[in-house]
């Protein structure tokens, strides 16, 4: 469990620095200023809303469960791979927030619009930290 927890920490430390790296890259490789498309600007909204109710969900249904169990059974490898996935999954959906932001800089929005989605990648990622699970 101990050298999961450390995988985990490594993949959410490795993710927090992409979330900078994409905003710092953002700035860096300016695009012209452009007309944004505020079609596109509510699309991505929308599916920003949509994936943080997505990483809720998953958190509850494959990592929060998996804890519950793995108090009890720490040697179960099937929900250990469960509760390790959950926290993969949620990771993942953290970065696609922060990588809606840099996607809409690209397509012309300003530093101010695409902050939003970089700070929402990056706190969520942040407070959803591995823990190692207690019986309660």
């Amino acid at each position: 469990m101990r050298g999961t927890i450390r995988t985990l920490r490594t993949l959410q430390w490795a993710m927090l620095g992409s979330i900078l790296l994409y905003a710092a890259l953002s700035e860096a490789l300016k695009s012209r200023p452009a007309a944004a498309d505020p079609a596109l600007n509510y699309a991505f909204t929308t599916a920003g809303v949509a994936i943080v109710g997505v990483i809720f969900v998953v958190r509850r249904t494959l990592v929060l469960r998996s804890a519950e169990s793995l108090a009890a059974h720490p040697d179960n490898a099937l929900t250990v791979s469960h509760w390790r996935n959950g926290y993969i999954v949620t990771y993942a959906l953290c970065e696609a927030l922060a990588l809606f932001g840099l996607i809409l800089r690209f397509t012309g929005v300003n530093f101010q619009q695409s902050l939003p989605y970089y700070i929402g990648g990056f706190v969520m990622l942040f407070f959803f930290g591995p823990r190692e699970p207690v019986s309660s």
